[in-house]
């Protein structure tokens, strides 16, 4: 029984965004676009991410999925940042978050990744907008926006990087 036990929580443990991708490249958008935003150019980036949320609005999390049959976090990221942005990003959450700057959540701009803890070996991505809004796969909402303001998004956030 305590073997079954231990074996059950280091499964849910280990089951986050961070975990290795499943390859789930049936959507053909996951080639990189023939477009490269300019990252630095915060309106358009900002209009690229609310235009890739009414695409993807409600969209179910799946772990390891990069298609709108499901996607889980990071692949969200690393299929926005291909297909709307022209920018190579690594897959996983773990990778996402050694790419790019340190940047000071006072300064976060359109664009940038926002990381969170949200568990012991579990970590969150997404992609700030504007004001506190940041763009993300809710595991139980799907693709959604949320505000770093919210007490639950406040209290797991980590840090923030800016891919150039």
């Amino acid at each position: 029984m305590y073997k079954a036990f231990a074996a059950l929580l280091c499964a849910a443990l280990f089951a986050a965004c961070s975990s290795a991708p499943r390859q789930d490249h049936t959507d053909a958008s996951v080639r990189v676009s023939g477009v490269r935003v300019d990252l630095s150019d915060t309106q358009k980036v900002k209009q690229v991410l609310n235009q890739q949320y009414k695409e993807w609005n409600h969209v179910q999390h799946r772990m390891g999925g990069t298609s709108k049959k499901g996607i889980d976090c990071s692949g969200f990221v690393y299929q926005t940042y291909r297909t709307r942005l022209g920018v190579d990003v690594p897959r996983s959450t773990e990778s996402q978050s050694k790419t790019g700057s340190a940047v000071k959540q006072k300064q976060l701009r359109a664009g940038d990744l926002v990381f969170f803890k949200t568990g012991v070996f579990s970590r969150h991505v997404g992609m700030y907008i504007d004001k506190g809004d940041f763009l993300h796969v809710s595991t139980r909402k799907g693709v959604m926006i949320s505000n770093l303001e919210e007490t639950y998004w406040r209290s797991a956030y980590w840090k923030a990087r800016r891919i150039q």
